[in-house]
């Protein structure tokens, strides 16, 4: 679904108007239209400061269905060993070889696979123009959507995309949940999923999936400032009773000290890697499932946990995974190495050797081919000098607004900040960057720097006390 900012207090406009504007719902059915309005106008609803609806036509949500249907039933591709590719790769490069400039300006036709270079997420970074496929024939017939993500090596990104992309995510999350046994049944009149933020500042909606029968999707802030009283937060939860709840483990875990009394049929953990002791405590608090998805921007969700299997399953056929060394070079069976992507489901910013920065090993388990030991992204908490805790994304949310290329923010046991900044600004805007981390954070011994460390740096860190 298409997403359109608009300041304000949604939840009062639509309690005024009564009616979503025509212009973002121009297929939403009287079911659709009376959920919106329950979603909105119910007397615990939060703050909703923005707009989502879909934006899809017709034919292109049958495309869709079609897509959706092949990818959550369809092989998934050879592990990245050495010498061994699927099927399909040859094909996937020769069509869009001479759309990508970045590919293109590296040879006239593709390379042989053991020549392919890698790329990162520096060099998207720093001319993402050239690793888009701007002539894409879905470009021209759906509206962009940009994607703004910083990410754990501290290169920000706008990842450029597609609502029938946004809305494919669907098939992936539908594939993870069935190995789990679960199969969405939300339709009409009901809510099929939460997405659940705990942030200063989060974009929130309430709107419709019509390719789920019209049920309902809403995007909310946990925090309580987002709402009218705190207690509401559990008491439009339970009203909503949706069928799903996705979020990230700091909002996860902020749901599971509200007295609810809903059970979602399931949790979907993305963004930050969610550690066992937070996923068997969510399980037992709310008692169904908790999926902990392996996911980033630029690739969508790549793979599941299995508990069971004590590693993870891919998730994506038209994903090709490979680990590699140093040197790019795929490394066999059970040698931990660099998770590196080709392909992928969004036609705009097809993958080529993209190095994540994430670590794994491929091992062979009794449901097949799995990524094990995977060292990716954590969570990351800061504690302010009154000895509360924020979480990293309230400090992203300050960087970004600045002309940067990267940066890098550790805190000391002691407390003490380290600020890394590439390029290092000078004048006023350091001097604002300065003061609004300490505006967060209060007055710690604060060290600033130039950042000129390898693509592999952290954004984040913090000491452990």
């Amino acid at each position: 679904m298409a997403q359109t900012n608009t300041p304000g207090n949604e939840g009062a406009w639509a309690a005024l108007s009564g009616e979503p504007p025509a212009a973002l719902f121009p297929t939403l059915s009287p079911q659709g239209l009376a959920l919106w309005r329950r979603m909105c106008q119910h007397p615990q609803a939060p703050l909703f400061r923005n707009q989502s609806g879909p934006r899809l036509s017709a034919a292109a949500q049958q495309a869709c269905r079609w897509r959706q249907v092949l990818w959550r039933h369809a092989p998934l591709p050879p592990p990245g060993l050495p010498g061994r590719r699927p099927w399909w790769l040859h094909a996937w490069l020769a069509r869009r070889w001479g759309h990508i400039p970045a590919w293109a300006g590296l040879a006239p036709r593709p390379l042989p696979w053991p020549q392919m270079p890698t790329h990162q997420r520096a060099d998207l970074s720093a001319d993402l123009a050239r690793h888009v496929w701007a002539t894409h024939p879905r470009a021209a017939q759906e509206p962009l959507i940009c994607f703004s993500t910083s990410g754990a090596t501290g290169h920000p990104l706008k990842v450029p995309s597609l609502p029938s992309v946004a809305a494919d995510y669907r098939a992936f999350h539908q594939r993870a949940l069935a190995h789990f046994g679960i199969h969405l049944r939300a339709g009409a009149g009901q809510v099929g999923v939460v997405l659940a933020g705990f942030q200063q500042r989060c974009f929130t909606y309430a709107s419709v999936n019509p390719l789920q029968g019209d049920c309902g999707v809403v995007k909310l802030n946990l925090a309580p400032h987002e709402w009218r009283q705190p207690e509401d937060r559990a008491a439009y939860l339970d009203a909503l009773a949706p069928e799903l709840i996705s979020g990230d483990p700091v909002s996860l875990a902020e749901l599971a000290q509200l007295p609810l009394q809903h059970r979602p049929r399931a949790l979907l953990s993305t963004s930050m890697a969610l550690s066992q002791g937070l996923r068997q405590h969510l399980e037992a608090r709310l008692a169904c499932p908790v999926l902990d998805l392996y996911s980033m921007n630029e690739a969508g969700p790549m793979a599941v946990w299995h508990p069971a299997e004590q590693a993870w399953q891919p998730l994506q056929p038209g994903l090709f995974i490979e680990i590699v060394d140093e040197r790019g070079q795929a490394l066999p069976e059970g040698e931990l190495g660099e998770i590196t992507l080709t392909g992928g489901f969004n036609p705009l910013l097809p993958l080529l050797r993209y190095r994540t920065g994430d670590h794994a090993r491929w091992v062979r388990r009794p449901s097949g081919w799995m990524l094990a030991d995977l060292h990716g992204r954590s969570p990351v908490r800061f504690v302010t000098t009154q000895g509360q805790w924020l979480n990293n994304i309230e400090l992203t949310h300050l960087l970004q607004r600045h002309p940067l290329r990267r940066w890098a923010v550790h805190q000391a046991s002691s407390g003490a900040l380290h600020l890394r900044l590439d390029p290092l600004p000078s004048g006023p805007t350091l001097q604002g960057i300065e003061q609004g981390l300490r505006h967060l954070l209060g007055p710690w011994p604060l060290h600033t720097s130039a950042l000129t460390a390898d693509d592999k740096v952290r954004q984040y860190t913090r000491d452990e006390t």
